[in-house]
């Protein structure tokens, strides 16, 4: 008999969500207290005076001769223009998107009514024939509901995460004038803001549904939870098209102003003269920030619904145990609480006070809040969990006791802590392989190329070792529902991830306005290294993505294959190896499209600015303003043009391949993606993020070494921009959209699974 009952498990998740989003105004309120002047009324938070809630004072040595007052209302200008950009782009944005919403709710609707001729009657239930369950017109409307649920609950997450990054940039520039401990504190509560409140309000609202669907679906909780996965296609139905809208803007603007300003005009980065570079400091908001917010809730959203939808046909369902039903969101509260304590370390325990401090600071946070979680999961999974209970995989019993899916839980947890730091180590510029393919920039920007498609390739081999040991025990101990938990405990600690994932966007806004704003050098380099850090601990936010993706699509793979009534896949029968060419195909096209879609944004992008320091006297010599709106209208108009084609095939797929040859075919499809999308990925974004911190290793001259390839200008720092021109579109466009791809095209399969039951395989049940 469990500890933890109904009453108690319906209060411990609303209250973990409640602190969470308390912890998160916190957070912003501390930030809040950096004073930043007003700007027309917006944006500001202080009295525009040089006074903050800390005190200290610049270092009046390092920045003799500067206008304080004059830098401070620039930055203030500078972060008023990028929020109104960001903000302009994502109402935009998310106007198409309704559209796309209520659509293809219709769809849902009218497709999985249709199973059941769209009758009010209660029909034979799935897994019981001998109980009555909910009409199938009933299931069609509730998951429709979740998903436009899911889907507006994406969209605010995306957007409350862009208000935060815009909130904290100017701030974090502002404070790194005395001293890098103080911006690193900046950066990382506001990080701490955007993760905190995502995931808890992810949380809430996922338990205020099922709360509130079950007051229909009453005893039927297989119906009920089956309803609930249009929650996680909604979720990620966003992400998709945020990761992709978001990257082809922010790659745009960053190509073009790098290879215009770096090489061509051997400008710094983030100079006020080129014109490209408000579009790109707005599309870090847009990508790195509002994409990567949607991307991980849709990812949390999913592992919840699919481990929900296996659990409601074990013997928890069929004993109503609503305690054990809710373990997967008690995982989730759990680890809100534990990445709050997290946080504090980094945040109350001391001041750093170096740039070499920052990324063991931010690594630090990984695994306390592994250690910390696994203590949580062990409590939750002893209080809330029967000694033993039933599962029913495939058909077949399978006794279970608590304790295995303690050990499902970690399993995921400490391989996704290994996938972190295996990405730290070949993306930081503090290792051999990032070092490597810095040396090889002195022979051009071909043999860089050339070592950083290596160190991606590479990349690779350990985390899918993780990711295979995770599958094999979790699915050994519990099946299905196992490897579902195990996405989840990878997700446990989405807290942290995305705290230190959108630290990194904020950071290197903060660079940026700094440089724009005319900051001294001394502050400059304390915003590069908290950039440089940055770029890692965003490469490691990806690794995680990448990998709770691959368990998440495994387990909703075989939550399908269950509700399409597959016995086997067999992967030498012929409808499902077609699908499983087809499946491994797809990341290969719809990475094409994305760096296509890049290319050509970038190409207008780098001819505009080139036709502005060609056409604007003075623009060069800094006399004249550049036509910053212009190349932020490129990046607009390419973006939401560019992502409708790589969205459609996601979204396409299985339901062609389901309506039309049927649900072996797609079961051969998922597994076919999910093998081959999940490589691609890692490689994308591990060899994108080498690239850019080679770059950054040799712009800081840390080492003897790296001043040797130095400095900015230099012929090995000409390479190093092109390879990571080319690595951007792989690490922020295409390789963390992969993700997306994988997951969504599973859960959309188990979402219409009674659909292609019903009526699929139109071609092959005919040849």
């Amino acid at each position: 008999m469990a500890l933890i009952g109904t009453v108690a498990a319906e209060v411990l998740i609303p209250l973990a969500a409640v602190i969470g989003i308390l912890f998160a105004v916190l957070q912003w309120y501390v930030v809040s207290r950096v004073a930043v002047p007003p700007h027309d009324g917006v944006g500001g938070a202080g009295k525009g005076d040089r006074e903050n809630d800390g005190g200290g004072d610049v270092d009046d040595d390092e920045e003799d001769g500067v206008d304080y007052r004059g830098v401070e209302a620039r930055c203030a200008e500078i972060q008023h223009a990028i929020s109104v950009g960001a903000t302009s782009f994502l109402m935009t944005e998310y106007k198409y998107l309704g559209a796309f919403m209520a659509a293809f709710a219709a769809v849902i609707f009218v497709s999985l009514g249709s199973v059941g001729r769209f009758s009010t009657s209660p029909e034979p239930c799935p897994y019981d024939a001998a109980r009555r369950c909910r009409p199938a017109l009933a299931n069609a409307a509730f998951t429709a509901a979740a998903f436009l649920l899911g889907a507006t609950t994406s969209v605010v997450s995306g957007y409350l995460g862009m208000r935060v990054a815009t909130f904290a940039n100017a701030r974090t520039a502002l404070e790194a004038r005395r001293g890098i401990g103080r911006a690193f504190a900046v950066a990382f509560r506001s990080g701490a803001a955007m993760g905190f409140l995502l995931a808890s309000s992810a949380l809430l609202v996922l338990f205020a549904a099922v709360n509130a669907f079950g007051l229909y679906y009453g005893d039927d909780w297989g119906g009920l939870y089956e309803a609930i996965t249009g929650y996680g296609l909604g979720g990620s139905s966003m992400a998709l098209f945020g990761r992709v809208g978001g990257g082809i803007y922010t790659k745009a603007a960053d190509v073009g102003a790098d290879l215009v300003g770096k090489v061509e005009r051997n400008i710094p980065e983030d100079d006020p003269r080129n014109p490209a570079v408000i579009a790109d400091n707005v599309g870090d908001n847009v990508g790195d920030i509002a994409g990567m917010g949607s991307d991980l809730f849709g990812s949390y959203a999913e592992s919840s619904c699919a481990a929900l939808f296996v659990a409601s046909i074990s013997s928890f369902g069929a004993d109503h145990d609503f305690a054990a039903m809710m373990y997967p969101l008690l995982v989730s509260a759990a680890g809100i609480v534990a990445c709050a304590a997290t946080t504090l370390v980094a945040t109350d325990a001391g001041e750093l006070g170096a740039a070499d401090e920052v990324a063991p600071a931010l690594k630090r946070q990984i695994l306390i809040s592994t250690v910390l979680m696994t203590a949580a999961v062990a409590a939750v999974t002893f209080l809330s969990l029967p000694r033993s209970f039933t599962l029913f995989d495939f058909g077949e019993r399978m006794l279970v006791k608590n304790w295995h899916l303690f050990i499902c839980v970690s399993a995921g947890l400490w391989a996704g802590l290994v996938i972190g730091y295996v990405t730290e180590y070949f993306t930081s510029n503090a290792y051999g392989p990032v070092q490597t393919v810095a040396q090889s920039c002195r022979t051009g920007a071909a043999t860089n190329v050339i070592f950083g498609l290596a160190v991606g390739y590479k990349s690779v081999i350990v985390p899918i070792f993780a990711i295979a040991g995770a599958i094999y025990a979790s699915f050994r101990l519990a099946a299905m529902y196992g490897i579902a938990l195990a996405a989840l405990g990878m997700l446990s600690t989405i807290a942290t991830g995305l705290t230190i994932d959108a630290y990194g966007p904020i950071s290197d806004n903060a660079g940026g306005i700094a440089e724009m704003a005319g900051m001294p050098r001394l502050v400059r380099e304390r915003t590069d290294a908290l950039d440089a850090a940055g770029n890692t601990t965003a490469a490691i936010g990806k690794g995680f993505a990448i990998g709770s993706a691959a368990l998440v699509s495994l387990a909703l793979f075989g939550a399908y294959v269950s509700r399409a009534g597959i016995r086997t896949v067999n992967v030498v029968s012929p409808r499902v190896f077609v699908g499983l060419l087809a499946g491994a195909m797809l990341p290969y096209w719809f990475s094409a499209m994305t760096m296509r879609s890049v290319g050509s944004a970038a190409l207008r992008m780098v001819e505009e600015v080139r036709r502005q320091f060609d056409e604007i006297p003075g623009l060069a010599e800094g006399l004249a303003a550049p036509d910053y709106a212009t190349c932020v209208r490129i990046s607009t108009d390419a973006s939401l043009r560019e992502m409708v084609a790589p969205g459609a095939l996601v979204m396409a797929s299985p339901l062609v391949a389901g309506t039309l040859f049927g649900v072996e075919a797609l079961a051969g499809l998922l597994a076919g993606a999910l093998v081959s999308g999940v490589q691609v990925a890692i490689s994308a974004s591990n060899s994108g993020g080498a690239w850019d911190n080679a770059k950054k290793y040799i712009e800081a001259g840390a080492t003897e070494e790296a001043r040797s390839l130095g400095p900015k200008g230099s012929e090995a720092h000409k390479a190093a921009v092109i390879g990571d021109t080319i690595g951007d579109p792989l690490k922020d466009t295409s390789g963390p959209s992969l993700n997306i791809l994988v997951k969504l095209m599973a859960v959309e399969a188990l979402v219409f699974a009674p659909f292609f039951a019903a009526h699929g395989g139109i071609v092959f049940n005919h040849l």
